[in-house]
């Protein structure tokens, strides 16, 4: 085979030259519609000479917000106005009630104890009095017990009343008496204030007698008597003879004097006050 020998050509083969005119003119007119597209298009369009504005709502809206929160905080403040007024109105009138109440309790306090240092007044003058007529009878007594001669002999022939009674036995019973109205302390021996037994032996004593200081003692320290038969200045005991809890005086009329107890103090009494359950004559 020859070097020169011809060998086929791989390259595709050349367009006719029509095709290509064709193509290029297609191209061309594409383009040229572009163009004159694009320059038609601004020149159709009006130039803009101004802006329009367009109106708001929200001006309008804030305002109506502000004013009803301006509104709402008003009411909010005179709401919490009035309360604390009316806080302070509620605070002021318990505050003068309660003065009211202190200055009425004040006032009854006052007056209370105006009446109180008003009956002590009157109960320590009429305690003075009293005294002073005890002293002077005391005084008395005893001028007219040491003058007195009579013994216990004569005042066991006395009679029963008290007014007519003499000697000893008169002294005993002016003594019990004049101490009627003064208090009842246990354990007391006068002057102003006396247990039963207490009171029995300072009244013998105005007599020259002197008495054991107890009831029981007291209840046996002369010969047993009847309730029916007593004379003034018989010692009279409630409870056994040697066992007796109470002792007093009889001081004539069907009556006696005695340191009864802390709230009677000492009194006259009638014999069926307190039945006495027996009797002793020491005169």
């Amino acid at each position: 085979m020859s070097h020169t020998a011809h060998i086929p050509s791989h390259r595709k083969p050349r367009q006719r030259a029509s095709k290509s005119a064709l193509r290029a003119g297609v191209a061309g007119g594409f383009l040229s519609t572009i163009a004159v597209a694009g320059a038609a298009g601004p020149a159709q369009a009006e130039p803009v000479t101004q802006t329009i504005e367009m109106p708001t709502i929200t001006d309008g809206l804030s305002t109506a917000v502000a004013a009803s929160a301006q509104a709402t905080q008003q009411v909010a403040l005179d709401l919490e106005t009035r309360a604390s007024e009316d806080a302070a109105a509620e605070k002021a009138a318990k505050t003068a009630k309660k003065a009211h109440a202190e200055a009425v309790r004040k006032a009854e306090a006052k007056k209370k104890a105006e009446a109180a240092a008003k009956a002590k007044a009157e109960a320590e003058a009429k305690e003075r009095a009293e005294r002073a007529s005890r002293t002077a009878e005391r005084t008395t007594l005893s001028a007219s017990s040491g003058s007195s001669d009579s013994g216990s002999s004569a005042s066991a022939s006395a009679p029963s009343s008290s007014s007519n009674v003499s000697g000893s036995a008169a002294s005993i019973v002016a003594f019990a008496k004049a101490q009627v109205g003064d208090a009842y302390v246990s354990g007391g021996t006068g002057p102003n204030a006396w247990d039963c037994s207490g009171l029995v032996q300072a009244a013998y004593r105005t007599a020259g007698i002197d008495l054991p200081r107890v009831s029981q003692s007291q209840s046996t320290a002369g010969t047993q008597v009847s309730l029916d038969n007593l004379q003034p200045g018989d010692i009279l005991y409630w409870g056994g003879a040697g066992s007796a809890y109470h002792v007093a005086i009889y001081v004539g009329g069907g009556e006696f004097v005695g340191a009864q107890n802390s709230s009677t103090g000492t009194v006259q009494r009638s014999l069926d006050y307190d039945r006495p359950t027996g009797a002793v004559r020491v005169l």
